[in-house]
């Protein structure tokens, strides 16, 4: 879910990406439906590290190292 600030515009989305313009012009948000593909669990590599990404049955996400 998104929440914009008072001073922010508010997302544009277009393929299940958001973008916001143009105070945080550089910020792109994903959606979790997208990035999940229909999956429950998925690994996220970032540098040396892998993390997990997870949906719960109630309906939240959790990302765990």
């Amino acid at each position: 879910m998104f929440v914009a600030r008072p001073h922010e515009a508010a997302p544009v989305e277009s393929a299940g990406v958001a973008h916001l313009s143009p105070v945080a012009s550089d910020l792109v948000i994903l959606d979790s439906a997208r990035l999940l593909k229909g999956q429950r669990e998925i690994r996220i590599r970032h540098g040396n590290e892998t993390y997990r990404l997870r949906h719960t049955r109630n309906d939240k996400l959790i990302l765990t190292k």
